[in-house]
């Protein structure tokens, strides 16, 4: 029923990978973490459990996706889909999650920026935890350690017998110090434009990727080069471009900033919160209706029993 082996570990029969565990793990810590801050940007629980129905099943995908097309395995169409048999790749599930919360916006009327703001810190806290999964895998590692007084865990690794760089472990400590400015910033109020908390992310993450993936040692290539190295740099430059656009429309006058539409916010979460605690009183009401209907069944079904016995005793 319940047994440990090195790469997985077994519940009721069911064989499940600590890579896989502790990426769902990740999962669900960013979804919690991004409904206690999706009030921050005029957003309700509801909207981010919507979303991340949209997000996580596309982010899998996409992760998925990506490492098939830079893999130099050959796949055959059915291989494809076997991913318990691993090989995700975390650009690719940032590529699809994006796209999910383009298709969330686009469909339920959001801000791009005010849900990519709250999904940011929540991102990049899963990715922190994700790469936790890679030393269970056995992947993500960097090139190989010959001096023998570099060989101590975190800063290196074994795999299959040879030490390595721990670049996985590397990036998730640079991912859990961008979390952290993230969430403060957030939390603070301490940026003025829409778009600043994931704009900070590309570029915090992007430039923490650049030199880790420099040191890793079973990059995914594009001919001599190292798709992640090069999605780093536009990552960077792309972060850059949406603070100066933002600062220039603000500027203009094309756009608020968060001062201003922090009125706007609150009065969707006030209005959200008096909807919630409506429901909460019908359903209460409901309960009590409900409880007294059976009461007074009860008190029904008593009296025709004892009218019954009055009878046979008549």
């Amino acid at each position: 029923m319940f047994g440990f082996t090195e790469h997985s570990f077994l519940f009721f029969g069911l064989e499940i990978t600590y890579y896989g565990f502790i990426i769902a793990i990740g999962m669900a810590v960013g979804v919690f973490v991004a409904c206690k801050n999706a009030k921050l940007r005029g957003l309700t629980v509801d909207d981010l459990i919507l979303a991340a129905c949209y997000v996580l099943p596309l982010a899998i995908i996409g992760a998925r996706i990506y490492y098939v097309i830079f893999s130099e395995q050959t796949y055959t169409f059915a291989e494809v889909f076997r991913i318990w048999d691993g090989g995700m790749a975390i650009y690719g599930g940032v590529i699809g999650g994006a796209i999910g919360v383009m298709l969330f916006c686009l469909i339920h009327k959001k801000n791009f920026l005010d849900v990519a703001d709250i999904a940011a810190p929540s991102l990049i806290l899963g990715q922190a935890i994700g790469r936790i999964g890679c030393y269970f895998a056995g992947c993500c590692y960097g090139i190989e350690v010959t001096q023998e007084s570099l060989m101590w865990f975190p800063l290196s690794t074994q795999i299959n017998g040879v030490w390595h760089l721990s670049t996985f472990f590397y990036e998730s400590l640079w991912n859990i110090m961008i979390f952290i400015l993230l969430l403060i910033l957030l939390r603070k109020n301490k940026m003025r434009y829409r778009g600043s908390i994931v704009a900070l992310y590309l570029i915090g993450y992007g430039t923490g990727r650049a030199w880790i993936e420099a040191l890793r040692g079973d990059s995914l290539y594009l001919g001599s080069i190292k798709v992640s190295q090069l999605l780093s740099i536009i990552l960077v430059i792309s972060g850059i471009a949406v603070i100066l656009v933002n600062y220039i429309l603000v500027k203009k006058g094309k756009c608020k900033d968060i001062a201003q539409l922090q009125p706007l916010w609150q009065e969707n979460i006030k209005l959200y919160e008096i909807k919630i605690k409506e429901e909460k009183e019908k359903r209460l009401k409901k309960k009590n209706r409900n409880i007294s209907d059976e009461k007074n069944i009860n008190n029904e079904e008593k009296e025709d029993n004892n009218q019954k016995e009055e009878n046979k005793n008549k």
